[in-house]
């Protein structure tokens, strides 16, 4: 390896000398903030040269794309790596693309081509590096996830609802070190059973001392604040790029404490407080399946004399992912128990509100009220406002200008967060979202649609 031409932050030496007791390393972040420079040019060929294979991989979208972003770019691996030698046709050895490097043999591949890289994919490797790793076809990485001694990946955010995530990136662990690094939306998510010796890395633009100072401005100021653009390249932050539906969320506006929401709890002893909860509300909505995604749902929301709500707590259950499947008499006894617990915390909600299609499950629970008795009111959703609609006014309720906005989340609520981060429009019908990623987003509209005249009190001329 000749001498660096490029500065390395301390966080980069650090991450470039872990060698021992890591199976793979994971490196995600911020646009230019040298994952692929450092990560590909530096780390991996050192791990491929101590390694005692003769076979290793670089998987890109595209071999020719590994070529431009990998190898032959300036402070690429053949640049910082002389000896290195890159056979783009093949040669008498072997057919395909590979460099030749200390005797040892770098495969490259794009993972776009299923029949290219399953001929390959018969053997052990000693290394593998897979640039972008969150657009690569899920299946190659599963099975190059198997066939080798140490792993090493780059991406960039991503929506998180990828199988990428929740398979590989998010069963891995920063150092101490560095875990202060991680914005917390992100950390929040590394919470799949961890994978011994798989490390995460969050690297930013801050961490490429080669950027100038001027360089990192024009770099913040080519995105619109606020845009997805901006979250993605340069917060690093994850979720959708394009088509999302409440692009004007914001954790750091929309997010509260869960301290700060029990302030506005009704205290007639408070001559002073000038803000409270005046109605609960809840809602759910349904789904049974046990072979997707889609989740039963359970929220909890408070609107104060202000005109402010928030939504207070959620629950919610997937069938794919249990033993035994809920019933629609689970469902029942669940939602019930979830509205006694907010009762004692927050207040009664005497009214609530069902998906209107699941008639099943309404009907189990106008048993129960008949056969048991109940304080609770199930009603069927209000679901006459149109969805667009729906949208529209928690666009507005979520909007700033002028003034603050009155909707907003307590922390603990991960779910609905999660939602409003992904809910996206579909991209080839107008007007129309995608369905799914909203089972949280419908029973939170469920929990407010009956009371949204009370929101935003002032401001929407109610």
């Amino acid at each position: 390896m000749k001498s660096s031409s490029f500065p390395l932050s301390q966080k980069y030496l650090d991450f470039i000398n872990t060698v021992n007791g890591v199976d793979a390393d994971f490196l995600e972040g911020t646009t230019a903030s040298g994952k692929t420079t450092v990560g590909a040019g530096v780390k991996f060929m050192r791990m491929v040269s101590r390694s005692s294979k003769k076979l290793h991989i670089i998987a890109s979208k595209t071999t020719g794309t590994a070529e431009k972003n990998v190898i032959q770019q300036d402070n690429g691996i053949l640049d910082i790596h002389p000896g290195a030698r890159y056979y783009g046709n093949g040669d008498k050895d072997y057919k395909i693309p590979h460099i030749v490097f200390e005797g040892k043999i770098i495969f490259v591949l794009g993972y776009d081509n299923r029949d290219k890289w399953e001929l390959v994919l018969g053997s052990q490797f000693g290394c593998v590096y897979i640039d972008e790793i969150n657009t690569a076809n899920i299946d190659f990485v599963r099975e190059i996830s198997t066939r080798n001694d140490y792993l090493m990946a780059t991406l960039n955010p991503d929506d998180p609802n990828l199988p990428i995530y929740k398979e590989f990136i998010n069963r891995s662990r920063p150092y101490k070190k560095y875990a202060a690094d991680v914005p917390a939306e992100i950390m929040a998510e590394l919470t799949e059973t961890p994978v011994p010796k798989w490390r995460y890395w969050f690297f930013t633009f801050r961490d490429n001392l080669s950027l100038t100072k001027e360089a990192i401005e024009k770099k913040i100021r080519s995105a619109p604040p606020g845009t997805k653009l901006y979250k993605n390249k340069i917060q690093g932050l994850r979720g959708k790029a394009t088509g999302l539906i409440f692009s004007n969320f914001d954790r750091k506006k929309h997010v509260v404490t869960k301290e700060h929401a029990k302030q506005f709890i009704r205290n007639q002893n408070d001559r002073h407080q000038t803000e409270w909860f005046v109605h609960f509300s809840a809602g759910l909505d349904t789904s049974y399946s046990q072979k997707s995604p889609d989740t039963i749902s359970m929220s909890f929301i408070g609107i104060t004399n202000r005109g402010n709500c928030y939504v207070l707590d959620e629950k919610v259950y997937n069938n794919a992912d249990m033993g035994t499947p809920l019933a629609p008499t689970d469902t029942v006894r669940n939602f019930i128990d979830f509205l006694d617990r907010n009762r004692s915390e927050w207040g009664f909600a005497r009214d609530t509100f069902i998906d209107s299609a699941d008639q099943a499950t309404i009907t189990e629970f106008l048993k129960y009220k008949r056969l048991n008795g109940c304080v609770y009111n199930f009603n069927d959703a209000w679901k006459k406002e149109q969805i667009i609609d729906r949208i529209i006014n928690q666009l507005n309720w979520f909007a700033d200008a002028g003034t603050k906005p009155c909707f907003y989340i307590v922390e603990t609520c991960v779910n609905y967060i999660r939602e409003l981060e992904v809910y996206s429009w579909l991209e080839d019908k107008d007007n129309t979202p995608e369905d799914k990623n909203d089972h949280m987003i419908n029973s939170v509209q469920y929990s407010w649609l009956p009371y949204e005249v009370k929101i935003g009190t002032g401001r929407r001329g109610s």
